[in-house]
């Protein structure tokens, strides 16, 4: 997910444009601290400085002029950090986990809500959000079948870098290694408690959660 940010941050800051673009920047800057109260609010839900919601806000807006992110753009954005693989599952799946609303669009309020969770959330906080990830469906479970998703999604985007080589058990050894570990009642589906439980049980389980939060 960094890899977003850092898109949205840093092109803000590198790209040289014309007086003009220059005064619609200023402009823009001036309109967002002529809103306060949304501002304020969001300071107030999220872990982040009303100074960094401007930053991010500016960049938000520098990419995505219309205010909200589809999910081509996001997929764009995301691809140019992975540029070895194919991104494209792996982020169609973060666009859902970021569109709370399932509207087919990332408003900058869903978007600094999520950053937040994942970057200065509590360890539960962000285990939480890694879980609705992983949920394809949104049924509070997740199944062998959306891990199995999850884990190609990964290696394909990890492209000719992923170790091991992507062989075709390779997905079914880490499902079922997953399983093995989170699925306490062998009952074929994982809770969010029994997820959360066993992560934060196992060291092993939680450096993969922490290669997982990379990718994100």
């Amino acid at each position: 997910m960094g890899a977003v940010v850092g898109t949205l941050t840093m092109q803000t800051k590198q790209r040289r444009r014309p007086s003009r673009d220059k005064i619609d920047d200023e402009l823009e800057m001036t309109m967002v601290c002529h809103r306060p109260e949304g501002l304020e609010q969001l300071e107030a839900q999220t872990n982040f400085t009303k100074r960094e919601l401007q930053i991010l806000y500016r960049g938000f807006k520098n990419e995505c002029p219309s205010g909200v992110v589809n999910e081509e753009t996001f997929k764009h954005i995301y691809a140019q950090f992975f540029p070895h693989g194919d991104a494209s599952t792996y982020a169609h799946y973060l666009f859902n986990a970021f569109d709370t609303t399932s509207n087919g669009s990332i408003k900058f309020e869903e978007f600094v809500m999520g950053l937040s969770t994942l970057l200065r959330g509590t360890l539960r906080d962000k285990l939480e959000w890694t879980f609705h990830l992983y949920d394809i469906n949104n049924d509070g479970y997740i199944n062998r079948e959306e891990m199995t998703e999850i884990v190609r999604a990964i290696y394909d985007m990890m492209g000719k870098y992923t170790y091991p080589a992507l062989k075709g058990d390779v997905p079914k050894q880490h499902v079922d290694a997953f399983f093995q570990k989170m699925d306490k009642n062998k009952n074929g589906v994982v809770t969010l408690e029994e997820f959360i439980v066993a992560c934060q049980e196992d060291e092993m389980m939680m450096r993969s959660m922490q290669l997982f939060e990379n990718v994100m």
